[in-house]
């Protein structure tokens, strides 16, 4: 998960991403976040995040997102 912190701490630096559970819904992240985090995610981790995972609860906190790779990661 620390491997997706940075990728998370690379887009806002200021978030405390451990802690924040509206991440999309707040307004922290936007959809063009979304579209960089999708790629380094598949760069870092090997995975491709479908259309179907693409929803605002999987990118509301860090540990919904894990929950997501790691997921992709088991298939």
């Amino acid at each position: 998960m620390n491997e997706l912190l940075e990728i998370l701490t690379e887009l806002h630096e200021d978030v405390d991403f451990t802690t924040t559970e509206r991440l999309f819904d707040g307004g922290i992240i936007d959809s063009f976040d979304i579209v960089s985090i999708i790629a380094e995610v598949h760069d870092r981790f090997d995975v491709t995040i479908s259309a179907e995972y693409i929803k605002p609860e999987n990118f509301n906190s860090v540990r919904a997102l894990w929950a997501v790779i790691e997921r992709l990661m088991e298939e």
